[in-house]
């Protein structure tokens, strides 16, 4: 038995489509959506197999389809053109959909469906369906480095912030984008004037199936070689973005570049997020960590920030596996009364990492780049610099120059400021 949702926005086609449905042995339509939330909302139900979708329904975009299969439901998408139209190939394939029924093609609807595969199969033209390809995966060739961090303020935006403007300073490409959900501060901490929000362009761009072509539109340029993706401009508008566009925005990112993440704190799952198929305000944080090739841990030296790391070690554990994860303990200094030993044996004993750092307790150097707005690299040497670099030769070994180089381009940084 095959159970199906309905979706035709209007069309003239609904009427014959559903007629033509109902009497086929093996089929039943569950439901006539009304328009996409509705569409959404009845597939967290679990008991729709396929979703017969107008090709043209509003608000109908790549995340409302990824949405669709995380479901295990299989979008059929149905036009009033020709299936073999370039512009409907082109529009279907930019919604991740590959069975597309068009005109004179009705008929074969009730076939489709019950034959309907995740992937693109040759069987459907035997049936009269033309197939649109499946999108082109491209190899990026940056590394995405995501910096999360528990509650508590530990620097999760001051690590993100200058390990991109570390390695931007070595002559390499890098995006830094804003994607935390509770305030994001990365275009006050570099002074940009974050007039248009480079995540929520993003988004729409994503919803559009435009990104791609149009990605440096949402990028501000800090130097020759840093892009930043500015963050929310108010902390409740995170509904405005779903996790497929974050995951969209990284992998076009890391086709060009190195991708340096700031996140938010939070990585519980929102209660009742699936309704009326809307993200969680934490979908944000969870589909960067799920696209991390790294993730770098920010966790203060204080007694209770050490334990909102350890346990923040444990949660990441349960809900990241693959990645490798490494720890840095920031705002160090002798007065909490532990060494760096004795830390680094309770990190290890909570999670293994891939590496262990430190950045000492330098309040002064911090609150120089914070209040003009630029990377504690261009604001004169310093400890808590010293130990940004030494992060990002171990996060970006392959953007490692040699220390006389390193300290004329800061000296040329610091003139040219």
């Amino acid at each position: 038995m095959i159970c199906v949702l309905l979706l035709a926005a209007g069309e003239a086609w609904e009427s014959p489509a559903l007629a033509d449905l109902e009497s086929h042995p093996g089929v039943v339509v569950l439901k006539r959506c009304v328009d996409v939330d509705d569409l959404l909302a009845s597939v967290t139900s679990g008991q729709a197999d396929v979703a017969v979708v107008s090709l043209d329904a509003p608000g109908l975009d790549p995340t409302s389809t990824a949405h669709l299969r995380r479901h295990a439901v299989r979008p059929v998408a149905v036009t009033a053109a020709r299936s073999d139209d370039l512009d409907v190939r082109e529009h279907a394939q930019r919604l991740g959909i590959t069975a597309v029924v068009g005109a004179g093609e009705l008929a074969s609807l009730p076939d489709v469906v019950v034959r309907v595969e995740d992937v693109a199969d040759t069987r459907f033209r035997d049936a009269g369906v033309e197939e649109a390809p499946p999108p082109v995966e491209r190899p990026g060739s940056g590394r995405v480095v995501v910096v999360w961090g528990p509650t508590g303020a530990p620097g999760r935006t001051t690590v993100a912030t200058n390990l991109a403007a570390e390695v931007a300073l070595r002559e390499v490409d890098v995006v830094l984008a804003d994607l935390d959900p509770y305030g994001g501060a990365v275009a006050q901490q570099l002074g940009i004037l974050d007039e248009v929000s480079g995540l929520l362009s993003a988004s729409r761009l994503a919803a559009s199936g435009q990104l791609d072509e149009r990605f440096a539109s949402v990028c501000r340029g800090v130097g020759d070689h840093l892009a930043v993706v500015t963050g929310l401009p108010r902390a409740d508008r995170w509904r405005e973005v779903r996790s497929a566009q974050v995951e969209q925005l990284l992998d076009r990112a890391r086709a060009s570049s190195h991708v340096v993440a700031d996140t938010g704190f939070s990585i519980e799952d929102d209660g009742g997020h699936d309704l009326g198929g809307r993200p969680g305000r934490n979908a944000l944080t969870l589909a960067a960590l799920e696209r991390a090739d790294e993730i770098v841990v920010v966790g203060s030296a204080d007694p209770v920030g050490l334990a909102r790391l350890a346990r923040g070690l444990v949660d990441l554990r349960e809900r990241v596996g693959g990645a490798p994860v490494r720890v840095v303990v920031n705002r160090m200094r002798s007065s909490i009364g532990w060494s760096e030993k004795e830390i680094a044996g309770m990190v290890e004993g909570f999670s293994r990492v891939a590496g262990l750092h430190f950045l000492p307790d330098d309040r002064a150097s911090v609150d120089r780049a914070l209040v003009s707005g630029r990377p504690l690299h261009e604001v004169g040497d310093s400890p808590v610099g010293h130990g940004l670099e030494a992060l990002a030769d171990a996060v970006f070994p392959s953007s490692v120059v040699p220390a006389a180089h390193r300290r004329a381009r800061r000296g040329m940084r610091r003139r040219a400021g």
